[in-house]
């Protein structure tokens, strides 16, 4: 029976699991962040191949050897910072190389989050975490995405762009640059602070780290919906842009005036935030009333195991089981 090893290689973590064609999960490991843009390509395919050992280790030990590769017929990885075609080839190429798997796939994380959660193989998957993508896929095949390199890729929010955002704001209000709103406020009781000055001190000097700004974004959404007017116009812009780029994915595919999923993920949008919700479904209905918006269960893993079971021509019941594993787990 063929086997798939599926990796969903994300910027905190990195989650692997060997998948057996019908379905079955056979073993799961997880190790630490994927970060080939920082770190280099070898590096990040150090930490997938620690996770896979340290995933296959019961297995080999029950036969009295170790975790060697092949370590699957299918290697079925999704991953962030493979945002561009070369860098999904170069991944590829490192995860040949190593001998990973006979066939080997690269797609970007997005791609793996679509498949979690849209009922087959197409749809549009919009991802907000740390930072923001889309992808979107047409029942033909064609695809659309964006480069998410950040602004300098035209790309606003996420989880740390609100943050940054947050800070903006309280800055400008204590130093009279910007009208006065709560965020300053949130900001000093967060960090334990006099100041909001003292924060941006201890970002520039090194003795706060940029990702400690993370914890700012759920309180952001608690301002806003007390009725804070600048921390409200940023959940707004974030669920303008999140509309928006499942909006153009529909447009490049032709599929505005077709019912299509539209798979919301990552954790700000995990999170079901009341008032994001709201103002997505209003945005949504005024402009792809098609689609039909899921917010996806399953992880990403999953995701990147679908789309290796579709690869190797594996069943529905071999899917519904794998699905089924996994929201087991939730």
């Amino acid at each position: 029976m063929r086997t798939v090893l599926a990796v969903d290689g994300g910027n905190s973590k990195t989650d692997v699991a060997l998948v057996a064609e019908d379905g079955t999960v056979l073993a799961t490991g997880r190790g630490g962040g994927f970060l080939p843009q920082s770190a280099g390509v070898s590096a990040a395919a150090d930490v997938v191949e620690e996770a896979v050992r340290q995933a296959l280790g019961p297995l080999a030990r029950a036969i009295g050897t170790t975790p060697a590769a092949p370590y699957g017929d299918l290697l079925s990885a999704y991953l962030a910072g493979a945002d561009l075609p070369r860098e999904e080839e170069a991944l590829r190429e490192e995860f040949t190389a190593r001998g990973f798997a006979s066939d080997v796939v690269v797609g970007n994380d997005t791609f793996a989050l679509l498949r979690a959660g849209a009922s087959g193989p197409w749809g549009v998957a919009v991802v907000c975490g740390a930072g923001v993508n889309a992808v979107g896929v047409s029942p033909s095949g064609r695809v659309a995405r964006f480069p998410a390199l950040g602004k300098v890729s035209g790309d606003w929010g996420g989880g740390l762009g609100l943050a940054e955002e947050a800070l903006w704001h309280a800055v400008r209000a204590e130093d009279g640059r910007g009208g006065p709103t709560a965020l300053a406020a949130l900001v000093t009781e967060h960090f334990g602070t006099a100041t909001v000055e003292e924060v941006s001190l201890a970002l520039h000097f090194g003795e706060l780290d940029q990702s400690s700004l993370h914890g700012l974004t759920p309180r952001l959404f608690e301002v806003a919906a007390a009725g804070d007017p600048i921390a409200r116009s940023l959940v707004e812009r974030m669920a303008e842009e999140i509309v928006l780029l499942a909006e153009v994915c529909l447009r490049r595919l032709e599929l505005l005036e077709t019912p299509t999923e539209v798979v919301l993920g990552g954790g700000v949008l995990r999170a079901r935030d009341p008032l994001l919700s709201e103002l997505l479904d209003q945005r949504f209905t005024a402009r792809a009333p098609q689609a039909k918006v899921v917010v996806a269960d399953l992880p990403p893993i999953a995701g990147a195991a679908l789309n290796g079971l579709d690869r190797i021509g594996a069943d529905e019941e071999a899917k519904a089981r794998l699905r089924g594993h996994f929201g087991d787990l939730l």
